[in-house]
């Protein structure tokens, strides 16, 4: 691999890995160097070169698959995830474009946000399990059982024959979507030393740069070809194809390494029953179950109300919204009294440069959620643009967030901080872009201010994304690596969730409405159905006043869409304030044949 630009981005072995020269610590820097070396204090007199005595197995095992894995399965093994994520990019492009086509082939428009809220809640609480998984098991069988369910998902999403079935693909798709991109995540930070680890996180997020420009096209030729069922059809197919060379080439050094003795070796007694009970509680099934629960529960009370004839005196409502509060009260209690093994990391979450990137990722994704659910309808319907253009106006965000990480990874190469890259650019800059689109993103304003306004949040993205994962990392060992992207993921998918329910919340609680008090007289009365479908409204001629009268409510929902999403983003300010100021040029982490 080349320099970039003088930097050091090779591979080295770890005895020729250099620890860089700093003319003062400062404070964060001493008290996280505290912090690796509480967690090092068993290894402490153990060769650099050595695998971890204390971690699990499945941390020794990538351990040791370092150690003998060559310079050429290396850059397979990158080429082939840069392989995956695009592939996956490509295709997550084209399903969020499909979506509301989806839900309106079942009169379900409006339930566009909810149909990914169990889908976040369930894929972001699965990934505490799945980085226990990669640890105590082992990354390729983690990344196997990923690849499986997001099949499966693509599977029952091509095969939906209503809303409930698409949501419930939906669920496996997201599982397995983030599980796999996580993989490659936790892949990348046991392969790459510290300081060059924004780079490496960087790289895997590029695809998004191309994939932008692919899924317009692909869902338009879908959806004038064959239809959306062989969109995800298609798909269901090639990505078991080309995630196997990956799981290959983990086999094949995985065997390397067991065969030079230095795989742990692993003995158990227990019968099935009794491996199935023991995981049960290692994994705490009983405390994702209620927590997943109560969450699902209450946030799709702000969903569905809107179908029930008494909405917010509905009685299924009312149980939703008690049964729901009550399960989330029931969870600290029981991880506290009653969990033989608790869900959450406790003594990591006590870290404040962690749980500042917790709910700096959470947060983020909130305000994401709230502005963008909707975005694809409102540049067809107000914009009239065609699926292609919306496509490449939605995805702004995407390409522009994955340029800028490289120079994010670049500035925190150079200087080894990253806590000023995000509280000095990032965050006053997603403030500015949000805010901007409460005036422009409006009946009869240019789209071209609106993309201008995609470009400052992408920038702020691609800058926030690289600098949370930084923190997350920089205060841990190995061992604990994919524990805190776990963390992280899981609050940035509750935060997905939260942000869909309150934009679904908005929506139904202003678009019809509105929609009715614009609306000409003598189509009144199709009010319902018309907020309920995007194709009735893409049916109305552009420019005619029923047309207008849609795009109005647009714009009205849209506003106070915004503004909500503006306001939450004070909350980052404090979370990123919070952290730590850490030299990341300062700490070892990972062994074996790095990057």
């Amino acid at each position: 691999m080349s320099d970039l630009k003088g930097g050091s981005f090779g591979l080295a072995h770890p005895s020729e890995v250099p620890v860089a020269d700093t003319p003062e610590k400062t404070s964060a820097d001493k008290e996280a160097a505290a912090t690796h070396g509480s967690d090092e204090s068993a290894n402490e007199n153990q060769s650099d070169d050595e695998i971890s005595q204390d971690a699990q197995a499945g941390v020794q095992a990538i351990e040791a698959f370092t150690k003998v894995w060559t310079t050429p399965h290396i850059i397979m093994a990158y080429v082939t995830i840069w392989i995956i994520i695009f592939v996956d990019a490509m295709q997550s492009s084209m399903s969020s474009l499909l979506t509301p086509y989806v839900t309106s082939s079942f009169k379900s428009h409006s339930l566009t946000a909810t149909t990914g809220i169990m889908a976040n809640i369930i894929s972001g609480l699965a990934k505490l399990p799945l980085a226990k998984v990669l640890d105590i098991w082992g990354r390729p069988q983690g990344f196997a059982s990923m690849v499986f369910c997001l099949t499966l998902g693509l599977i029952m999403m091509a095969a939906c024959v209503n809303v409930e079935m698409y949501a419930a693909g939906q669920v496996f798709y997201w599982i397995g979507y983030n599980g796999v991109a996580y993989c490659s995540s936790v892949f990348i930070a046991d392969t790459s030393s510290l300081k060059n680890r924004a780079f490496m996180m960087a790289f895997i997020t590029s695809p998004y740069i191309i994939t932008m420009w692919i899924g317009g096209p692909l869902a338009a030729a879908f959806m004038k070809g064959p239809g959306f069922q062989w969109a995800f059809g298609t798909f269901a197919i090639v990505t078991p194809f080309i995630c196997s060379p990956l799981l290959i080439l983990f086999i094949i050094n995985y065997r390397k390494a067991a065969k030079l003795g230095l795989l742990p070796k692993r003995e158990s007694n227990r019968t099935a029953w009794e491996s199935i009970k023991h995981y049960a509680i290692e994994f705490d099934l009983a405390g994702i179950l209620i927590l997943a629960a109560g969450l699902a529960l209450f946030l799709l009370a702000f969903n569905i109300y809107s179908y029930q004839a008494e909405q917010w005196r509905s009685p299924l409502i009312i149980c939703f919204l008690v049964l729901g509060l009550l399960l989330m009260i029931a969870f600290p209690f029981y991880e506290k009294y009653v969990a033989p093994v608790t869900f959450l990391p406790y003594h990591l979450l006590l870290d404040r440069t962690v749980m500042g990137a917790c709910i700096l990722a959470a947060v983020s994704f909130v305000s994401f959620y709230i502005w963008n659910s909707f975005f694809p309808s409102f540049l067809q319907v107000v914009n009239n643009l065609d699926l292609n253009k919306t496509n490449l106006v939605s995805f702004t965000y995407n390409i522009g967030s994955c340029f800028w990480s490289f120079v994010v990874a670049f500035a925190i190469h150079k200087t080894g901080r990253f806590k000023w890259l995000a509280l000095y650019f990032g965050v006053p800059m997603n403030i500015l872009g949000i805010g901007l689109m409460i005036k422009f993103r409006q009946v009869d304003q240019d789209v071209g201010l609106i993309v201008m306004c995609q470009v400052f949040i992408a920038f702020a993205g691609g800058t926030l994304v690289i600098c949370q994962q930084m923190a997350a990392m920089a205060v841990v060992t190995h061992q604990h690596v994919a524990t805190v992207l776990a963390l992280e993921s899981m609050f940035s998918s509750i935060g997905g969730a939260i942000g869909s329910t309150i934009t679904t919340a908005i929506w139904t609680g202003t678009f019809p409405g509105r929609l009715y008090e614009h609306l000409p007289a003598e189509v009144k009365d199709d009010y319902m159905t018309i907020s309920r479908d995007i194709t009735v409204q893409l049916g109305y001629e552009y420019g005619s006043p029923t047309r207008h009268a849609i795009a109005q409510a647009y714009g009205d929902s849209q506003r106070y869409m915004l503004i909500a999403a503006a306001a939450i983003q004070v909350v980052s300010f404090v979370a990123v304030w919070a952290w730590r100021d850490i030299n990341v040029k300062e700490f070892k982490q990972v062994k074996g044949r790095v990057i």
